[in-house]
């Protein structure tokens, strides 16, 4: 792509700013500011989350000569939290499949960045991270040198070491000279599989630096093509799955891609092989469909499937079962097939298999589905097959359904609430699950059956639903966007932050708090390691959230957020349905709606 060079402007003459004012002119300087824009901007980065700081003049001098001069650069998100720039960074690439950019200030925003970097490395998701860094002259000797008191105290020996083994790469820009190359590397890195995020730096007097513009071509720094499954390979895993009594096949993430989703429905139906969700993160499998057998998440409990299946096909999976409780027969067949079959950066992990395959789960389903379209299939199997699945998938959902009544007055249990944004939201309707404890509820009850409406962060660090809201707004503007979350993940999303931003940019969505005032998460750890100790016998787990805090008003304050606490069955699908047209006039709404506590809950 070719680069048109900024162009000198006559010191004397004036131009007209963005607000109609008259900016004197001066020689508009080409920095490695101003070529680390472009490169973004020709990679096709659309927006930049960024939370600014003493490291960041030369970027922002060269916003300011693009806004004078029209160019055209990545829009300026500013984030006052960096977890929520890189949740939002995290749901733009989630709902749309393009990385953008997080901009932090030297060591301290990047340490402030927290657990969203475990959540983007851990759910494989692209995405460029830029810090600046302390100046590396102390007495002028070059644009950019230290004049505030906190360059020294900023400065610190391995400022990549502190996000080092979670980056797929990182690296310092030295000069401006090949900084386009830099970003075009690291972008290229992020999006190929296993994808993840990218961490770049550069001091100040690097950014400052004067340089002749720079133009290079983008093609030939496209990321790596998908792998394929060996075609020897192809055929021994189909001849597997035709002599299968009782095949099975168990995913997590396939449905990132969604194009896979369809391939996936396809073998299913082709052989009548089940498929069970293990911790699922997408929608890999429409959850009506009746070879759909459910979901398992941690539950101590042997999956009978699970545990009677011949042949197993994992498939995009971290955590297929727990071993400890949960387990496949010891004389079935495994293969696994993954862009990371091996989970080479998990120290501990091993799932014993007959084949680890390293694939592209949609090229992989694609070569087998053509594969045993060329071959006979015993029909007769396929259909007692595919009515013995039937008849579980709907005595699951019958059970599910009777879990979903409303028994007491005065209670709202889980299983109510998720019925009811099941019945009041449509199927295009984005929807972002941070439950924790009732991540499984979630799951059965809400039911999603079209790929690319229902995500999670696919890790662990709480808080990322906030900042994702306003990254798949912004990626999808015209669908309504809804965040199921626990009260200590809407705390950990740092809700002042998040709402503020969603009204400065414009990007209005739901939030419905599954509120059990408390800590469930470490309640259920604690008696699944002692389920008869002290702690269980006296009721002391010290998770409790007393008094209760009003959670919804804090998105009311900070963002004019719609806020309404809800503590009646009977006022729920109402509250709901008011919320939603509220968030599909422009303004986001926050529902505190009250479960029973956590130190009343059996788990």
């Amino acid at each position: 792509m070719t680069v048109t060079p900024f162009t000198s402007g006559n010191p004397s003459t004036a131009v007209t700013g963005s607000r109609g004012t008259n900016v004197r002119s001066t020689p508009h300087k080409y920095t490695t500011a101003t070529a680390l824009m472009e490169a973004l901007q020709e990679a096709g980065v659309s927006y930049i989350f960024a939370n600014l700081g003493s490291d960041h003049p030369a970027l922002i001098e060269s916003w300011a000569q693009a806004k004078v001069q029209n160019r055209l650069f990545p829009q300026i998100v500013i984030c006052p939290h960096e977890m929520v720039a890189l949740s939002a960074a995290h749901g733009y690439a989630q709902v749309s499949g393009k990385p953008q950019a997080v901009f932090v200030h030297v060591e301290c925003g990047t340490q402030n960045l927290g657990g969203s970097i475990h959540n983007a490395a851990k759910g494989r998701v692209p995405v460029l991270i830029f810090a600046g860094a302390s100046p590396v002259t102390q007495e002028g000797e070059l644009t950019g040198s230290r004049n505030e008191f906190i360059h020294w105290i900023q400065d610190v020996f391995d400022q990549r070491g502190i996000v080092r083994q979670y980056m797929k790469y990182e690296n310092e820009i030295r000069t401006g000279k090949n900084v386009k190359q830099l970003v075009y590397r690291a972008l290229q890195i992020a999006e190929s599989e296993p994808k993840g995020p990218v961490y770049l730096m550069a001091p100040r007097e690097v950014l400052e630096e004067e340089i002749e513009p720079i133009a290079i071509e983008k093609k030939g720094w496209g990321p790596l093509v998908p792998g394929a499954v060996p075609p020897q390979l192809v055929a021994e895993l189909a001849e597997n799955l035709l002599r299968a009594k009782k095949p099975l096949i168990v995913t997590s993430y396939l449905g990132r891609n969604t194009e896979a989703v369809a391939e996936l429905i396809k073998l299913s139906e082709k052989l009548a092989i089940p498929v069970l969700e293990s911790v699922p993160n997408y929608v890999n499998f429409p959850a009506d469909h009746p070879l759909h057998v459910g979901y398992q998440w941690n539950a101590p409990v042997q999956n009978k499937i699970l545990g009677e299946a011949d042949f197993v096909l994992v498939i995009d999976s971290d955590v297929p079962w727990i071993p400890l409780k949960n387990q496949p027969r010891k004389d079935g067949t495994i293969y696994y097939i993954d862009m990371d079959p091996l989970k080479e950066n998990i120290p501990l992990w091993y799932i014993p298999s007959d084949r680890f395959i390293q694939a592209d789960s949609l090229v992989a389903l694609q070569q087998l589905n053509s594969y045993l379209d060329s071959v006979e299939i015993d029909q007769d199997t396929v259909t007692k097959r595919y009515l013995e699945f039937s008849n579980i998938h709907a005595d699951q959902r019958a059970e599910w359904k009777r879990q979903e009544q409303w028994k007491e007055a005065d209670i709202i249990t889980p299983q109510f609430l998720t019925a009811c944004v099941r019945e009041a939201i449509d199927d295009d309707t984005i929807v972002l699950s941070e439950t924790i404890t009732n991540y499984e509820t979630v799951s059965k009850h809400l039911a999603r059956n079209k790929p690319g409406t229902l995500f999670g962060s696919g890790a662990s660090s709480l808080g990322w639903h906030g900042g994702a809201a306003i990254g798949a707004k912004l990626a999808a503007p015209d669908r309504t966007v809804v965040c199921l979350t626990g009260d200590g993940s809407y705390i950990f999303s740092n809700p002042t932050a998040v709402h503020w931003v969603a009204r400065k940019y414009n990007t209005p969505f739901l939030t419905i708090i599954y509120n059990n005032r408390g800590w469930g998460a470490p309640k259920m750890s604690t008696l699944g390691v002692h389920p008869h100790g002290i702690a269980s016998q006296t009721d002391q787990f010290w998770v409790n959230f007393d008094p209760s805090a009003e959670l919804a008003k804090v998105a009311e304050a900070a963002g004019g957020a719609y806020a309404r606490t809800v503590q009646k069955p009977d006022e729920l699908m109402e509250a709901i349905e008011s919320a939603l047209r509220i968030v599909k006039e422009g303004r986001s709404a926050v529902l505190d709606v009250r479960l029973p506590q956590v130190s009343k809950q059996q788990f």
